[in-house]
């Protein structure tokens, strides 16, 4: 036991070591959302905000809120279409094997290496043709389709691994194939389904690219467009933009912190088969 302790404790200085790089920005996020406008620039900076100041804080709750609450409704509502949609099909690639589902896995594979940047473009054309510019349904089911593709493959994973004699049973007692995936396969599937929920919210809240391309100048505008309002050519409100960052940060954390065994999970589904 000795003789493994240096090494021990070496991978365990490392470790941190790592960790404490990873979050730094975190940390200087922190520092800079504190700092006073008039201290932004100083050479050295201060690494602790001893003039600490609350002004970011305030032109976030007399700026952002709008912001947030888009935000919100437009993370809920792809969790929503993703999951109604992900569920049913990766109930029937893993369970039903229909026909030519080796080629749609394979091309829902494939369409999460589309450029999102190539998808908004695509997504602008369409919507200009039927209104849907600067509309918060619009976002959430541009957001969808990146969290779709995805999600499919985590509920394939997840429910190839529940036992058939399960699902046998349903239909002996006179289940159909929509019972069964309802009252079965569905309350089984809480760890996908958290997963799938966890990883499109995320995805949804930190959006850049469609908001900007689908949403911008629009009535309601996500956080992310939010942040962007406070850089201009001649001004850069650093510590609102921080502390905008820190508090779009929070709900995510949050839900990351209380789902993550879910999560751990979930992600590993079919990973290992007996």
């Amino acid at each position: 036991m000795n003789r493994h302790g240096p090494r021990t404790r070496g991978k365990t200085a490392v470790g941190l070591l790592l960790t404490g790089i990873m979050l730094f920005p975190v940390y200087w996020m922190l520092n800079v959302s504190f700092t006073r406008y008039q201290d932004m620039r100083k050479s050295p900076p201060d690494l602790l905000p001893l003039h600490g100041t609350l002004a970011g804080y305030r032109a976030v709750l007399a700026d952002q809120l709008p912001y947030l609450g888009t935000s919100l409704v437009i993370g809920l509502g792809t969790v929503a279409v993703t999951v109604a949609l992900s569920a049913p099909a990766g109930y029937a690639l893993a369970k039903l094997r229909p026909r030519g589902g080796g080629a749609l896995s394979f091309l829902l594979l494939a369409a999460q290496m589309i450029p999102g940047i190539i998808m908004a473009m695509g997504f602008y054309a369409v919507y200009l043709q039927l209104g849907l510019l600067q509309s918060v349904p619009g976002l959430i089911v541009a957001d969808s389709t990146l969290a779709v593709p995805f999600a499919v493959l985590v509920f394939t994973a997840f429910m190839s691994g529940i036992p058939g004699e399960l699902l046998q049973a349903a239909r002996t007692d006179g289940a159909g194939p929509l019972r069964t995936f309802w009252s079965i396969v569905l309350p089984v599937s809480r760890n996908a389904v958290v997963t799938v929920s966890l990883f499109a919210f995320l995805w949804s809240w930190s959006d850049f690219v469609f908001a900007s391309t689908l949403v911008n100048g629009g009535a309601h505008e996500p956080i992310t467009l939010g942040i962007y309002h406070y850089i201009g050519n001649n001004n850069q409100e650093w510590n609102a933009i921080m502390a905008t960052a820190v508090v779009a940060s929070l709900p995510a954390a949050v839900i990351l912190v209380l789902a993550q065994r879910y999560v751990a999970a979930g992600v590993t589904a079919g990973a290992v088969k007996d």
